[in-house]
C-alpha cells in the first residue's frame, strides 16, 4: 500500500486536481473514493482528533444544508460519526494522509511544502 492516501470523491473537481498534482510530481498514492469504500470510524476519529470536526466537516456543502437543525448541532464523536456514515459527502475533500499528517482541501502550495 502507498504511504500517501488521498480520500475523496472520484468526480470531485478538487480531488481530480489533487490527483493530477500528485501524479505530475511523481508521488505514488492510493485514491479512496469514500462513497465506494466508507472510511472506518476509528480513522474518522483519528482525523477529527488531528483536525477537529469543525475542520473536517464541510458546512458549506449541499449535504450540510440538507440536514435538519438537530443534526447540525452534533457535538460528540458518536453524533458526528453517525452523520458522516449517513452522509459521507459531509467530509471536506480531498483528505490527504501521509505518515502522521492529515490535510484537508487542495492547494498546490501546501502540497509542495508538504512534499518538499
Amino acid at each position: 500500500m502507498s504511504s500517501v492516501q488521498l480520500f475523496g470523491l472520484r468526480r470531485c473537481s478538487t480531488c481530480v486536481k489533487a490527483r493530477k498534482w500528485l501524479d505530475s510530481q511523481g508521488i505514488d498514492h492510493t485514491f479512496i473514493d469514500y462513497r465506494d469504500e466508507p472510511v472506518d470510524a476509528s480513522v474518522l476519529q483519528q482525523w477529527a482528533r488531528t483536525l477537529g470536526w469543525s475542520t473536517l466537516i464541510n458546512k458549506a456543502s449541499t449535504s450540510w444544508r440538507g440536514l435538519d437543525d438537530h443534526q447540525k448541532r452534533a457535538s460528540t464523536d458518536a453524533e458526528w460519526l453517525s452523520l458522516v456514515s449517513q452522509h459521507p459527502t459531509l467530509i471536506k475533500r480531498p483528505v490527504l494522509v501521509t505518515g502522521d499528517t492529515v490535510m484537508v482541501g487542495f492547494s498546490d502550495t501546501r502540497y509542495a511544502e508538504l512534499f518538499a
